[in-house]
């Protein structure tokens, strides 16, 4: 890979929907969020370091990658072809904090590509839900959604670009699931028309009752209307593709950060990097190998967990308490 050239970047307008780097690739401008939770959690740094490391034999792509939340230099987007964040999220996501929202709705209007990824898919409802539902399709909205730690069964895939050689697995995550999907896009199936984008279900499971009973993680719940739905599947993972052009996607998985070591969790989320960047996925996907070693590579310096008392799990307590 070339070496980035941020004194010299591509002439980008606002008809342009693929933008190119000086040295002819597509670009990814890849954002870590700040450290959060116990260790081995929200390892948001680690995370991004690895999937990059994933990405290096990548033809025609560039991996612009940032840490604690933004960009160091915003001259950084002005050939951007995709910007994705794995970071906390809520009230201070990052981005609704200091004028980002602006900055990416100028992205977004230039058909860059948008993706989340766990904690990241959740906003407040009157700071962004109407973005994230624009770009994103869905938003995970606090007390309307729900986000238990469980085995998520993903038996069947969907034919699409991000599925390429994935294969069905089953992975404990907190995996968040009943998002505030456009009205189109109801339960993350496309159930009406919408002129605007077309909407693709990636990974799709079918909680168990006990998961639907909750606890969830915070707040605890349960909560009625997602116990009503008792039986049905949900989507962890989604694709969307605006009519102008650009793409989305939103990820829930991404608690647990040795579920990177899961080949096809892995296998999923770098199709996804590619394809919302523009970038051509391989016909078997990603092809990538990560070791127990490499997972304890980049951890961010966190303190060891306070001991169970009481019998309380700290890791579900901790959970979100701790990022609000």
């Amino acid at each position: 890979m070339k070496p980035l050239l941020f004194a010299t970047l591509a002439f980008t307008t606002l008809s342009t929907l693929q933008a190119v780097t000086p040295d002819g690739k597509q670009k990814l401008v890849f954002i870590a969020g700040k450290p959060s939770h116990p260790p081995g959690m929200h390892e948001f740094r680690a995370g991004t370091m690895l999937l990059e490391q994933c990405l290096k034999s990548v033809p025609n792509l560039v991996v612009d990658r940032h840490e604690m939340g933004w960009v160091s230099d915003e001259k950084t987007f002005d050939d951007a072809d995709a910007v994705v964040i794995y970071a906390d999220g809520g009230g201070k996501h990052p981005a609704v904090v200091d004028g980002h929202l602006e900055m990416l709705r100028k992205l977004i209007a230039k058909g860059v590509g948008f993706g989340c990824m766990h904690y990241g898919v959740e906003v407040v409802a009157d700071q962004a839900g109407q973005e994230f539902q624009e770009w994103l399709g869905g938003h995970y909205e606090n007390s309307f959604s729900c986000n238990p730690i469980w085995d998520a069964n993903y038996t069947q895939l969907p034919k699409h670009v991000i599925t390429r050689g994935v294969q069905p697995f089953t992975t404990k995550d907190e995996w968040y699931f009943q998002m505030r999907f456009r009205p189109a896009f109801k339960d993350g199936i496309a159930v009406a028309e919408d002129a605007t984008a077309s909407f693709a279900p990636i990974l799709t499971a079918t909680p168990t009752d006990a998961t639907r009973d909750g606890p969830y993680v915070y707040p605890k719940g349960p909560y009625p209307h997602i116990q009503a739905e008792k039986g049905q599947p949900e989507t962890m993972m989604w694709a969307i593709e605006r009519k102008d052009g650009g793409r989305g996607f939103g990820f829930t998985g991404g608690h647990f950060h040795d579920n990177w070591g899961n080949d096809n969790v892995r296998k999923a989320v770098l199709n996804a990097l590619l394809w919302v960047t523009k970038v051509e996925v391989p016909q078997q996907g990603v092809e990538s190998a990560v070791s127990a070693d490499d997972l304890k590579q980049n951890l961010d310096p966190k303190p060891a967990p306070k001991p169970k008392s009481a019998g309380i799990s700290t890791p579900r307590v901790f959970e979100r308490v701790a990022s609000r």
